[in-house]
């Protein structure tokens, strides 16, 4: 709101088509309502299959905020085709500017390049059969059906976009990547890594969506139970915490050793994932990587044993090898929560296939957090407005936000929590080496 106060008035997105991958929610309808309100054309679609908030949706839909292309519960090729729509402006080439969550738009773009660029050369067509993942089967397919009607379609879209905000760690990491090879199209801005982001929407985020997600899934007792969480960053934190207040007895699995030694200073139980599969009730996955809960380790876990992923999309979790599991029988509870049982009979109690639980099986994060977050998003957009559309500032590289504007969103969120702010003197600014208005932290600072 704060946002929208201040340059609403001003219409920096006049005119500007501005498009959006990241989960259709209450709070996602808030963020496109003040992109509009600023002056942008927005069409929309949600990152995860299961994370829409059909409400939500048709709530942008029927004021014509946006165009939205988003439902609770896609095939993959639907997802895949709602992202295509997305990105497909009609009239123009694409859009100016990208908003994403997870990097699957801003992959739809680099891939269509790249796959225009072998058709162009050899003819070559992309080929689903290429490929086990269901995934980029899902893509291979999409482009190729792409490529026949329209040769250079994602080839002028990657020109006509000037930049990306991206929203997860995820998604950081693939454009960190690209950037190190050079493959990067268009400069990007590193939105998760933003304090107001990270140590907010990820810790605070998930230290109340993961226990409100298991709940409404299950209705379990979380008093009493072992609960391990497979990492312990800035996500994994904020689960081990809710675990710990809700009763539970709370293990980490670590490979980093200062997470480990945080882990372990804060009072938690670092072990091995095969140490204690046998005993524990509770799994969360909450790393980043994938391949963290094996079928293996589901064949060795105690019988309802709930499984579940707040990390990464849905890999972390061997969903695939599961589902192909010889004798596997799935008993589906009711949406999102499945129990898969076993030839031997028991059983393992799985929400939201393995995807982002706190979304599909709950409402994400509350709105105090995704105000956080998403104001970071709108000032990363003004942002790229200002040194990539307006001017050329900036290299196709990943940027983070000035600490400046990352204590501006801090401190806009304060009144609503009744807080009042000491204020240094001239003095005492000048005596540990700070402007009196800030930034008060170091770049190395890390909160």
């Amino acid at each position: 709101m704060a946002a929208r106060k201040e340059f609403g008035p001003s219409q920096p997105f006049k005119g500007m088509n501005i498009n959006g991958s990241l989960h259709m929610t209450i709070q996602t309808g808030v963020l496109i309502e003040t992109l509009s309100a600023l002056g942008a054309k927005v069409r929309w679609c949600s990152c995860n299959i299961f994370s829409t908030q059909d409400h939500a949706a048709a709530g942008i839909a029927k004021a014509g905020t946006a165009t939205v292309f988003a439902w609770k519960g896609e095939t993959l090729p639907e997802y895949w085709w709602c992202t295509e729509q997305m990105m497909t402006v009609p009239g123009a080439d694409g859009c100016d500017q990208l908003v994403d969550d997870g990097g699957d738009a801003t992959l739809l773009i680099h891939k269509g390049k790249e796959f225009e660029e072998k058709f162009a050369k050899d003819g070559s067509l992309p080929d689903p059969s290429s490929t086990t993942n269901a995934e980029f089967k899902c893509i291979l397919q999409l482009l190729r059906d792409s490529i026949q009607v329209d040769k250079t379609k994602y080839t002028r879209m990657a020109a006509k976009c000037k930049g990306v905000s991206e929203e997860t760690t995820t998604g950081v990491h693939r454009l960190r990547e690209m950037a190190a090879k050079g493959e990067l199209l268009f400069p990007a801005i590193n939105v998760n890594d933003c304090v107001t982001k990270s140590k907010f929407d990820n810790v605070y985020g998930c230290r109340h969506s993961l226990p409100d997600s298991i709940m409404r899934a299950t209705d379990v007792m979380i008093g009493g139970k072992r609960a391990l969480v497979a990492g312990y960053g800035d996500v994994g934190k904020g689960c081990a915490f809710a675990m710990r207040g809700a009763g539970a007895r709370v293990l980490i699995t670590e490979i980093d050793p200062i997470c480990a030694l945080q882990a372990c200073m804060e009072g938690f139980q670092v072990v091995t994932l095969e140490e204690v599969v046998g005993e524990v009730d509770i799994f969360t996955s909450a790393t980043g990587n994938f391949k963290i809960i094996t079928l293996d380790h589901m064949k060795k876990m105690k019988n309802n044993a709930i499984v579940c992923n707040i990390g990464h999309f849905d890999n972390e979790i061997a969903m695939e090898d599961l589902e192909k599991c010889a004798g596997i029988k799935v008993e589906n509870i009711k949406p999102q929560v499945d129990r898969f049982v076993f030839p031997d009979g028991h059983g393992v109690i799985v929400l939201a296939s393995g995807r982002l639980v706190n979304l599909g099986c709950a409402t994400g994060h509350p709105s105090f957090v995704m105000s956080c977050s998403f104001t970071n998003q709108v000032l990363a957009q003004l942002d790229i407005l200002e040194n990539c559309t307006k001017a050329k500032k900036y290299k196709n590289d990943v940027y983070l936000l000035p600490k400046k504007l990352d204590e501006k969103v801090a401190a806009l969120h304060l009144p609503a929590l009744g807080a009042s702010m000491t204020k240094l003197s001239k003095e005492q600014a000048d005596y540990i080496g700070v402007p009196v208005e800030g930034p008060f932290k170091p770049d190395t600072y890390r909160y």
